[in-house]
């Protein structure tokens, strides 16, 4: 239920939030409430997964692509994911997460993460996200880019980026 409180904020606060561009950055701010907490008191590592979603409403709210996604039957999904934590977040502390789009291939957005407290990132993710349309279908990452006013060549994966994106369209068995 937390978390729905803190979308429903997010939503409502865009307005006093300035606009991005529409691959970002989008800094989303957020405080560590009682409810992120694990038995260690510190946050859960489930919760980082779940603010990581509500910045990426986020970003697609202030960058203004919200009512074209609706208009058009757009919704994201995430297909794959993996993150690296240098530090733990604690009760009441207060850190923002930075969401970037950094390319895409020819059916996923890869998009970058970073929990950034005090101007330390202490943790960052990786996104593998797909766009697919209600009632069936998906959406090219180019035609999201179109719409969104951006080129439909994608700017160039960091390495590493690009071998585990590789790494998470091979078979597995």
């Amino acid at each position: 239920m937390n978390l729905l409180f803190r979308l429903i904020w997010t939503a409502i606060a865009r307005r006093w939030r300035t606009a991005v561009p529409s691959l970002g950055p989008c800094v989303t701010p957020f405080r560590v409430l009682p409810t992120d907490l694990d038995v260690l008191f510190h946050v859960n590592n489930g919760v980082y997964l779940s603010l990581m979603d509500i910045a990426r409403v986020d970003l697609i709210y202030r960058a203004g692509l919200m009512g074209k996604l609706a208009a058009r039957r757009w919704y994201p999904v995430v297909v794959a994911e993996t993150i690296q934590f240098r530090k733990s977040l604690q009760l009441f502390d207060r850190f923002t997460i930075d969401t970037q789009v950094i390319g895409w291939d020819d059916k996923a957005m890869l998009l970058q993460q970073d929990f950034v407290r005090r101007g330390e990132v202490i943790a960052t993710a990786t996104v593998r996200s797909r766009f697919l349309v209600r009632g069936g279908g998906s959406v090219t990452p180019g035609d999201l880019a179109l719409l969104s006013g951006e080129s439909p060549v994608s700017p160039p994966l960091p390495e590493a980026v690009a071998r585990w994106n590789a790494d998470q369209m091979s078979p597995r068995r």
